[in-house]
């Protein structure tokens, strides 16, 4: 093992937790960042360049026949590999974060179509499906399986927002566990067929998966409705006859209670699971080899790892799977550094059963050191991590020239990211939380103008506690644009005016008997 630190040069920002790895013939690109590519880069899609402890990421391409594919973070990807006479894989891509922060049920096949130094060009297809489609929904797990000569995909766990016809102004954000059901997606015929298993109780979100021939094995995952990380083992079979497809769980012993762990793959049935938190504020350092042979999983401790003093005290820490034992792992930097990049980053590589010792690299540690005390880690969501920050708006412009209007058509759609009013200050890129009912998208409120419209309650200077009764007492609320139109029905309060005081002359009845001009010579002496 060697955990190697790399230094991130250009578009550094971008790898921000929830972002996905694809490995084509040793070749690793970055996908799903966080915010709209722009015309910088129009795909969204960079090829991860290595060269001496330097990571660049040089922007890829799309063929003309593909379909746009947005920068989803936090999908889920499984390889789909061809068939013997073929030598072409691609990427399962399913679900996820779009850059409005709304989530996706659509399915794509992504696949590499040639590379050369300088360009790199894929083509991406969506599938349409058709049966129990999965609704949208994000951090969870997909896998291919193979029986009786056939295969199928299964979709399984995550997490999902509430319904649109349960939300009120409160919970507008709030996400919710998916059901516990299994999805098969058969993309020869394009369809979906669900199923309910009694062994399975909880829609675990950021668990774990791995898969060999007809099995899948699911351990770890994060449950909302108890807040707890599942210990329990459970194990899919899937049986494919030329009738309908069998599937069976079983509950194994000996499980780990983690989420938001990584996998990666060391040989044909070696894996190494690695990261992740066995509970809110607090990770989980220690390293587990997976090995799946004849039906079974065994799960041992190991192999250690020496992890640098800035991994071990970091607050939070995400990354994906690079392939072939490799992993990309990416901690905050220390935010008292007025440093450029957001993040440090290292490559752990872990050996694989074939593999020559001999080319084992040398593991160089961190020097910076972490200014943040552990002991004040504030407890995160599973590897969402809470991380708001701004994003980079910038690319090397020599690098690329192009621009595709799929992403302004996108970037303009309506629903959470909306221009509320003309005075609006929200920013997709720069936004963070400012009640605490947020979590992922900033509160809204309903205006009762006409047919209605919703505008940003920050943007409205509503003050959270008048955020919650409006939404409690379920009262009509006009914006600040449209409440001189209906002040009838909120019309402000009246200002008692003080009353002036009469000036204290002779008396009210001596004041009474005084004639005109006699009053006229009083008031001149008055005031002489």
């Amino acid at each position: 093992m060697s955990l190697q630190v790399v230094s991130a040069v250009t578009n550094s920002s971008l790898l921000q937790p929830g972002f996905s790895l694809l490995n084509f013939d040793g070749h690793v690109f970055f996908f799903g960042q966080k915010g709209w590519p722009k015309r910088s880069c129009p795909t969204g899609v960079f090829l991860l360049d290595i060269k001496q402890n330097e990571l660049r990421m040089k922007p890829a391409f799309f063929s003309k026949d593909s379909c746009y594919l947005p920068p989803l973070r936090y999908p889920a990807l499984c390889m789909l590999r061809g068939d013997a006479e073929s030598d072409e894989n691609q990427y399962i891509i399913h679900g996820g974060k779009t850059p409005n922060n709304d989530l996706s049920d659509k399915i794509y096949l992504i696949s590499l179509v040639s590379k050369s130094s300088k360009k790199a060009t894929f083509q991406c297809i969506e599938k349409d499906l058709g049966g129990d489609v999965p609704e949208a929904r994000y951090g969870h797990t997909i896998n291919v399986v193979h029986s009786r000569g056939k295969r199928v995909s299964v979709i399984f766990g995550g997490r999902s927002y509430i319904p649109l016809a349960q939300r009120t102004t409160e919970n507008w954000n709030s996400v919710v566990d998916c059901l516990p059901s299994v999805f098969l997606v058969d993309f020869e015929f394009g369809c979906c067929t669900s199923y309910v298993l009694p062994e399975l109780q909880d829609g675990l979100a950021f668990h774990v998966s791995v898969a060999r021939n007809d099995t899948i094995y699911i351990l770890g995952g994060h449950s909302l409705q108890n807040n707890t990380r599942s210990p329990s083992l459970y194990k899919l079979k899937v049986d494919l006859p030329l009738g309908s497809p069998a599937v069976t769980c079983t509950i194994l012993p000996g499980g780990i209670s983690v989420s938001s762990a990584i996998v990666t793959q060391t040989s044909d049935t070696k894996f190494v699971l690695v990261g992740g938190y066995q509970s809110d504020s607090q990770k989980r350092l220690v390293c587990n080899t997976l090995v799946l042979k004849d039906g079974k999983i065994e799960i041992t401790d190991g192999p250690s790892t020496d992890w640098t003093p800035d991994i071990k005290h970091c607050r939070m820490w995400f990354g994906c799977d690079m392939g072939k034992g490799s992993v990309l792992l990416g901690i905050p930097g220390a935010n008292k550094q007025l440093i450029s990049d957001a993040n440090y980053f290292y490559i752990l590589r872990y050996k694989g059963a074939t593999e020559d010792k001999e080319e084992e690299l040398t593991a160089q540690m961190c020097s910076q050191t972490s200014t943040e005390d552990p002991g004040d880690s504030t407890p995160f969501e599973d590897s969402e991590e809470f991380c708001f920050s701004a994003e980079a708006n910038s690319f090397d412009v020599d690098d690329l020239d192009t621009y595709n209007e799929d992403d302004e058509d996108d970037e303009s759609e309506t629903g959470y990211w909306i221009t509320c009013s003309a005075t609006c200050n929200v920013d997709i890129n720069t936004w963070v939380p400012f009640y605490s009912t947020e979590l992922n998208k900033p509160a809204m409120i309903l205006c009762s103008s006409g047919a209605g419209h919703w505008v940003h309650a920050q943007c409205m200077d509503l003050s959270e506690p008048m955020l919650l009764r409006l939404s409690q007492a379920n009262i009509k609320y006009f914006c600040n644009e449209h409440v001189d139109l209906n002040k009838g029905l909120q019309t402000p309060k009246k200002v008692a005016h003080p009353k002036k005081q009469p000036m204290k002359l002779l008396g009210k009845k001596a004041s009474r008997k005084l004639t005109t001009p006699a009053k006229k010579s009083f008031l001149r002496r008055l005031f002489q």
